[in-house]
């Protein structure tokens, strides 16, 4: 009798395990298909898309890919730039600023600490005005530093306030020992801080590069040019 319910459970456990990967699978092909279906459309030709738009069919070239390209690359070619210089510039200014406030004492700390966390509560939208005015007299206006500064800027309160939060956690252990056998600044920044805290670093730069390539509120007022317009720009006029 034993036998025969331990049989039983282990077959309704199996049947629900079943159900649960059914369930599963259903929910991802929904999540991919869309996905696939965009793919397979980009890649048709122009008599493929209009005989059959909704068919999945093996692609013919690439020639929507190669329109699109001869149309875009010099903004996508800026956006990466203006991605990439701002990222490697808040990384690096966030963390040492970050690295200070979380390993040293000096006068005044906590009144800069508090003073910086009131910057989080300021919405981005109050600061555009004052921004732009300083732009315009620094002869900014139409450069891709127009971008890359205030990016850099922007995001400093948020990146310092996580990494700070991140590096007062590392045992004090490690950097006594790191002083012991020599360590300036430099090298417990760059060989102990740095390497432990990349986790947060990924985080930090993965926001700030979503933050940078999606935007088009202060590219559109600071980038007119066509020359330095940014991808999201040039697909707002390609659109």
């Amino acid at each position: 009798m034993a036998t025969v319910i331990a049989s039983s459970a282990r077959r309704r456990g199996r049947a629900g395990e079943l159900a649960s990967h059914a369930v599963l699978l259903a929910f991802i092909a929904a999540t991919i298909y869309p996905i696939f279906f965009l793919l397979n459309v980009s890649a048709k030709s122009r008599l493929q898309f209009e005989t059959s738009p909704l068919a999945v069919e093996v692609p013919r070239g690439l020639y929507s890919y190669v329109v699109a390209w001869g149309v875009l690359y010099h903004s996508m070619l800026n956006t990466v730039i203006i991605t990439v210089v701002s990222l490697v510039g808040l990384l690096v200014t966030a963390s040492a600023t970050a690295y200070i406030f979380a390993r040293y004492s000096f006068p005044g700390k906590e009144l800069l600490w508090y003073g910086l966390l009131g910057l989080l509560i300021i919405p981005g939208i109050l600061t555009i005005v004052p921004l732009l005015v300083l732009i315009v007299h620094m002869h900014l206006v139409n450069t891709l530093w127009a971008a890359i500064l205030p990016y850099i800027a922007g995001g400093q309160a948020f990146a310092i306030f996580v990494m700070r939060t991140f590096f007062a956690g590392l045992p004090e252990e490690l950097f006594e020992s790191a002083r012991l056998d020599g360590a300036g600044h430099a090298d417990l920044i760059l060989r102990l801080v740095i390497p432990l805290s990349a986790p947060i670093l990924v985080v930090v730069g993965m926001l700030h590069v979503l933050s940078a390539w999606n935007d088009i509120a202060w590219p559109l007022l600071v980038l007119n040019n066509e020359d330095v317009r940014t991808l999201a720009l040039e697909l707002l006029q390609f659109q």
